[in-house]
């Protein structure tokens, strides 16, 4: 406004300020760390997309090309809004980027799925394509806005790389919605104009999951035996182990340093204590000849010269393991040699934007909790619904944080809690909400035609009809993470591991501890009201 800008003004007229600006966090990335990381990650994010294209033609045969030709389009429009936006491209938006993935195969799957199920009722092909998409409808909504809501409340408490996470996740989710329910049925409309005759599936995958009465919850007490044992065993570790925090929560300075030859970690461990007076934590991060070196030497201290000091100090540290001749210019961020050595990347973060991000993801884990518990409450008028689905979130995110603790002493790659980790923590979230809110929906559908049933039968009959969309959309997704995960280089690779973890736990937890909390609370609830 006109008076801001004259308060502004009046601000400048009066001469220096008395405030200095200070830099709390920066990070640089070396041009060959950087053009490796794209070329890792293009190639192994395409790799993926083949696999999953394939598997969707293997699986559904001439349906699933219209379904791959959505989710290609689905890709187009992601990557398009983000251009429009000017957006960065960060780990945590890729992870929210796979995880549309995820939810745009999930929601083509669910529809396909719906329409092999009019087809059995002896529906013709037409009349079963308009009920498969109606059918679906509703779980397709329901699992949508429950991870829209997760990632609106993340944009709003999150900082930002959660930020990122959450914009890439909610363009996604529009997106993967449009083009599951309109561009899929748009074209299978165009097919069956011409009186075509059209299969969902093939003759290997004819009799996949037909027929299916597993009795899920006869098992519930070996599952929860299974839970609660690895459950204990990662609390024990995180109270004696503890947790590998990265500089983004605990403050410092951290140095990818690549050199010409295999290096010993502990060997530059000690030569670095002696030019820093303290021994900074030394690792191989990678490769034998690639070391991650995070210091607190200075971490107070801003500025350039603060920089260049605690970079000349490493550089003395470790300059009898490089080759002869190597000077400081050739060691700095961007000055690698022809060899490629020196710093690949160095990360900065003062101790007040370490306290902020832990705030921050905090909060907004907390907050989406709060607001999926409401939704799910509203939608299926159950109190039981909402703690089923919460618990299974808890159980997930419990259970990678005590295998990140329990194996990032032993595990060949890097098991670091940084900013990254917390966004694969949200996607593990929204991917357990999502599998879970799918077969909550059907159990509500069940049980709303059939009110005759005991619950345990709707709920076992519920879960034996969704497990073709639960390990559909799991495959897919799994496929998309541990391609990117073998091929995506080595600063994604505990990321990476992390989502896969929480794809397994939760397509498992949905299964087997979201439902039988549903079924328990509701047993216990329908006892008292007698």
């Amino acid at each position: 406004t006109i008076v801001e800008a004259q308060d502004l003004a009046n601000v400048l007229k009066a001469g220096k300020l008395p405030a200095p600006a200070q830099i709390i966090q920066s990070e640089i990335v070396g041009p060959s760390l950087g053009q490796e990381a794209i070329d890792s990650g293009v190639n192994s994010f395409l790799l993926a997309l083949a696999l999953i294209l394939l598997w969707m033609i293997l699986y559904y045969g001439k349906a699933g090309v219209f379904a791959d030709v959505a989710l290609v389009t689905n890709i187009l429009y992601i990557f398009g809004v983000l251009t429009g936006f000017g957006a960065v491209l960060t780990l945590p938006g890729i992870a929210g980027i796979v995880l549309t993935i995820g939810m745009s195969v999930d929601a083509n799957v669910l529809i396909y799925e719906r329409i092999k199920e009019e087809f059995i009722k002896g529906k013709g092909t037409k009349e079963a394509i308009r009920d498969g998409f109606s059918g679906a409808l509703s779980s397709i909504i329901d699992a949508n806005v429950t991870t829209f809501l997760t990632g609106l409340i993340l944009f709003i408490f999150g900082s930002g790389p959660i930020k990122g996470f959450a914009t890439t996740l909610m363009i996604g989710i529009i997106t993967s919605l449009f083009t599951a329910i309109f561009v899929t049925r748009l074209f299978i409309e165009w097919y069956m104009k011409k009186d075509r005759s059209l299969t969902f599936d093939t003759k290997i995958t004819r009799n996949w999951f037909s027929n299916l009465d597993i009795d899920f919850l006869s098992k519930r007490k070996f599952a929860f035996i299974i839970s609660g044992t690895i459950i204990l065993a990662g609390l024990v570790s995180l109270v004696t182990n503890g947790l590998n925090y990265g500089v983004d929560f605990k403050g410092g300075r951290t140095y990818t340093v690549r050199f010409e030859k295999a290096v010993s970690a502990p060997e530059v461990g000690d030569a670095l204590k002696v030019v820093f007076g303290s021994a900074p934590e030394v690792k191989t991060f990678g490769a034998d000849n690639q070391l991650k070196i995070t210091t607190k030497y200075n971490v107070d201290k801003n500025g350039i010269t603060a920089d260049d000091e605690v970079q000349q100090k490493l550089f003395d540290g470790i300059k009898a393991f490089l080759p002869d001749g190597t000077t400081m210019a050739q060691f700095k961020p961007g000055g690698e040699t022809a060899h490629k050595i020196g710093i690949m990347q160095a990360v900065k973060v003062g101790p007040t934007i370490a306290d902020d991000i832990k705030k921050d993801a905090f909060w907004a884990i907390l907050g989406s909790l709060v607001i999926v518990f409401l939704y799910i409450l509203l939608r299926f008028r159950k109190w039981q619904f909402s703690l089923g689905a919460v618990v299974a979130v808890f159980h997930d995110v419990l259970v990678v944080l005590g295998v990140f603790s329990l194996f990032y002493k032993y595990l060949p790659f890097d098991l670091e809690i940084d900013q990254a980790f917390i966004a694969a923590i949200l996607t593990v979230v929204g991917y357990s909400l999502n599998d879970t809110v799918v077969i909550f929906d059907r159990i509500r559908e069940f049980a709303n035609i059939h009110k005759s049933w005991e619950h345990k039968n709707i709920i076992n009959k519920a879960l034996s009809s969704t497990l073709s969309r639960t390990i559909n959309t799991s495959l897919t997704t799994l496929i998309v993470l541990l391609a990117i995960f073998l091929d995506g280089g080595e600063t994604i690779r505990g990321f990476m591991f992390a989502l896969i973890i929480g794809v397994i736990v939760g397509t498992y937890s949905s299964l087997f501890v979201a439902s039988p909390i549903l079924y328990l609370t509701s047993k216990q609830t329908d006892k008292n009201n007698k």
